[in-house]
């Protein structure tokens, strides 16, 4: 069976609005912002327009691009369950001028949001089959709708294996999340750091090294990689070794957006504009760009 990312049925949330338009920001309202890391925040926002929020949906793996006025647009994955329909989340690492100036904000201030955009996470044709999720460090962010998914429909996958690396156990997003998961009995969570502290009982080292732990038929599974680049190149060099075939490995590309909407040609490979094919490829979609480097 050879997977293919998903274009969702209607590539923006409300498409038989006259609000949605392809360039124009809809308001939305911070409720509530949680610190994950010392650089990290995961912003919760709702829309002001209470009848372009109850229309408005979206898919696990795809993005928006987030206003701050005053300091720009940049793009930012989903981080939340897409069954919620009263608010959505973002988690947001502190690097540029925008994601700076957004960590500067407060409960109440208002952002500009343009999507969604981009194509998603195949879960529907992953149905049946075990689940091999591969992140680090904010890469767990765009692959955090995914799992919520899966565990909300447990019964449609098979065996689930999270597998998460970060740099020390400070900096893992989504504490509360992992301190949940690593007690459930239906699923698998290994986790490593690259610096252990004295409460540390976890593997320490990069995260392929839990590849060598999981058991799984790569016949019947399909891997999901989310994270920095070094992480996605040598998870996949891992994952070919263990008999995984190129269309089963499943990578988000977040990383190259820009504009969202394919016109700066910032993300442009081989005539493909990543934001608007992707930001989801498998690796064999990748390998077939010959300009194309993991």
């Amino acid at each position: 069976m050879v997977l293919t990312p998903s274009k969702p049925l209607r590539m923006w949330g409300v498409t038989d609005s006259p609000s949605a338009d392809l360039y124009v920001p809809m308001i939305a309202v911070i409720e509530d912002i949680i610190d994950e890391t010392p650089d990290t925040k995961t912003f919760r926002l709702r829309f002001e327009d209470d009848e372009y929020a109850q229309s408005f949906s979206w898919e696990p793996g795809q993005f928006v691009e987030v206003t701050v006025f005053g300091a720009g647009e940049a793009p930012i994955g989903f981080a939340s369950d897409p069954a919620e329909k009263r608010f959505f989340e973002l988690t947001v690492v502190a690097r540029g001028k925008v994601t700076k100036a957004m960590h500067a904000m407060q409960k109440g201030d208002r952002l500009g949001i343009r999507g969604p955009l981009g194509n998603c996470w195949p879960l529907e044709a992953m149905k049946g089959m075990d689940i091999v999720i591969i992140s680090g460090g904010c890469g767990l962010a765009p692959l955090r709708p995914a799992i919520l998914h899966i565990l909300r429909n447990r019964g449609d996958y098979g065996d689930f294996w999270l597998l998460y690396g970060a740099r020390t156990p400070a900096d893992r997003d989504y504490k509360y999340d992992l301190e949940k998961w690593a007690k459930r009995d239906d699923m698998h969570l290994l986790q490593t750091v690259d610096v252990a502290d004295e409460n540390w009982t976890e593997t320490v080292g990069v995260v392929t090294v839990l590849l060598e732990k999981i058991k799984v038929n790569p016949e019947n599974a399909v891997a999901l990689t989310c994270g920095p680049p070094v992480m996605i190149k040598f998870s996949t060099i891992e994952l070919l070794d263990m008999g995984f075939s190129e269309d089963r490995i499943v990578t988000s590309q977040e990383r190259y957006m820009k504009c969202g909407v394919g016109k700066c040609g910032h993300c442009c490979v081989n005539h493909v504009y990543l934001c608007t094919e992707g930001p989801v490829f498998t690796y064999a979609q990748l390998r077939a760009l010959p300009e194309f480097r993991l």
